[in-house]
């Protein structure tokens, strides 16, 4: 078992910028693929970023390329989401998860565990 606990999240006027944590535990977190993903009130959960165990690798969705930086540490057991130049289309209840397949990064039910969330909202 994974245990995930988002944190970071908040309320945040346009433009403004918000770092996202997720600490894991339990198993090997270094083992692991790391996703961000986020679901605002009506819509279905949709890919945001993802990283590799290595950290070597990251994937974003268009939506947020260019804005959005995922990184690691695996030693804390810590996967961040660095979140700039905020839009109000950004607010919704962020989630990140856990992943031990080699890839579909983007698609939710390949991602075994999951953290609580943790709301953003941005003000236009």
């Amino acid at each position: 078992q994974v245990q995930l606990v988002e944190s970071g999240g908040g309320l945040v006027q346009a433009g403004g910028s918000l770092r996202l944590s997720c600490a894991a535990s339990g198993r090997t977190f270094s083992a692991y693929n790391m996703g961000w993903f986020r679901q605002a009130p009506g819509k279905e959960r949709e890919f945001v970023a993802a990283i590799r165990w290595t950290g070597g690798n990251t994937f974003y969705s268009d939506s947020v390329k260019g804005r959005f930086t995922i990184s690691r540490d695996n030693v804390e057991s810590t996967v961040y989401l660095q979140m700039n130049s905020l839009k109000p289309g950004d607010t919704a209840v962020y989630y990140c998860a856990a992943s031990d397949k080699g890839s579909g990064y983007r698609i939710t039910d390949l991602y075994n565990y999951w953290g609580q969330g943790t709301q953003v909202t941005v003000s236009s």
